[in-house]
């Protein structure tokens, strides 16, 4: 098959759709499809401080072009870029044919496959993957109109689980049988300890927390430092790091100084470039993933993988993955004095720690092979390529200006 894959981001922007895109990428290659690949990018300042920017790299077997999000930099101008990611598919496609046009998250890429497919022919797949189900078509009636189209209209769609199929159905009023449930993935190769058992190494000294993403408040990292503030309070040794670039890392290391933590309690490491990222995980015991919402969390994938213990929250897109107490700790988003609470238990017990990180590596191993999901999404393609897409929509969109995210679109 001949395939597009649009994507919201891709590396050197550092995120779970870059990570998740690469993945899927060099499946579909090896599995012989002709892909290309055009990813959008920030090209300013401020974007590659919050996520790394510029143009997308190679991908071998795959055709990559790289669109720089001009209206989102100027003005929060979506549909500019929207109409320059239409034209480029049409180009493509007027190149050599598509079979399938596939999206990666619902606006304004979802929109803009939708769009291309409509005037193409061409049948669209669209994943739902983070802000797209948790937030976007809440901001403003432009993207609800939207949203809700290319929920109603594309060929098929992909989820990573139960509990967001019912946030986004709850939401946006979807069908939740238009979903197909997609589970995430991960290179359990890449990311193994290499240790006898694919636990961390003993190592002398305090256990060794690691939060690796993000730096957003809507990951928990704030709830994070609050929560080893009370560690530190009551005695309980460790060692953090916080690995990533976002939108709050300012915030972050300024509540961590205002606490008076030091560079030995909390370490910032800033920007990781993704082949550098499986040592660090080799160089903790813990994963930490306070977040309040995902669509299936690549990060928590890859400490699983790694034979990390995990502590993270009864979240949307997490729930679907993690069981407290039996493959990992949860508790309640933005509870930190539970947080510390379960902080503490996985620090003080090392059989609880060595039993939950056993159970999440095995069933990472069994359930969340790149091999099998990928192949999963090649059957979707196979089965919507000779439909024919969706032509009972308007193409245009209500103009809202008072949207959030256009004041503030890498949030998006």
């Amino acid at each position: 098959m001949r395939i597009l894959f649009l994507s919201r981001r891709y590396f050197p922007a550092i995120s779970g759709m870059s990570v998740y895109a690469q993945n899927l990428l060099r499946e579909l290659a090896g599995a012989g499809h002709d892909v290309t690949m055009i990813s959008q990018y920030r090209g300013d300042a401020f974007g590659t401080r919050v996520y790394g920017g510029g143009p997308p790299p190679p991908v071998p077997g795959v055709r990559v072009i790289g669109l720089e999000q001009l209206g989102e930099q100027e003005a929060g101008d979506f549909e500019r870029d929207i109409a320059t990611m239409v034209d480029a598919i049409c180009r493509e496609h007027a190149r050599e044919p598509f079979d399938i046009l596939h999206a990666q998250y619902g606006y304004p890429t979802g929109w803009a496959v939708l769009l291309a497919a409509r005037r193409l022919g061409v049948p669209s797949v669209v994943s739902i993957q983070g802000g797209d189900g948790h937030w976007v078509g809440s901001c403003c009636e432009t993207h609800r109109v939207a949203m809700c189209e290319v929920l109603a209209h594309a060929n098929a769609l992909l989820i990573g689980g139960a509990s967001f199929v019912n946030e986004v159905c709850g939401r946006l009023g979807s069908d939740p049988a238009r979903f197909t449930i997609v589970p995430g993935a991960v290179d359990t190769d890449r990311f193994a300890q290499g240790t006898p058992d694919g636990l961390p190494a003993p190592h002398a000294g305090p256990v060794r927390l690691f939060y690796h993403g993000r730096v957003d408040r809507r990951k928990g990292v704030l709830d994070f430092i609050n929560a080893l503030a009370i560690l530190r309070e009551q005695g309980t040794p460790f060692a953090a790091t916080i690995s990533g670039i976002g939108p709050d890392v300012e915030p972050a290391q300024a509540l961590a100084a205002e606490l008076a933590f030091s560079a030995a309690e909390i370490a910032f490491t800033g920007y990781a470039e993704y082949g550098s990222v499986p040592d660090l995980y080799r160089r903790a015991d813990v994963f930490v993933s306070p977040t309040y919402a995902e669509g299936f969390s690549n990060t928590i994938l890859e400490a699983l993988a790694a034979g990390l213990a995990t502590v993270s929250c009864h979240a949307v897109g997490v729930s679907d993955c993690l069981r407290d107490g039996e493959n990992g700790l949860l508790v309640d988003p933005g509870d930190v004095p539970a947080q510390a609470a379960a902080l503490t238990r996985i620090i003080t017990d090392e059989g609880l720690r060595r039993r939950i990180a056993t159970a999440g590596l095995e069933e990472c191993r069994r359930v969340y092979s790149w091999h099998a999901v990928g192949q999963q999404i090649m059957e979707i393609y196979g089965r919507v390529r000779h439909e024919r897409p969706a032509t009972d929509f308007t193409p245009d969109l209500p103009y809202d200006p008072s949207c959030r995210f256009r004041a503030e679109p890498h949030l998006l």
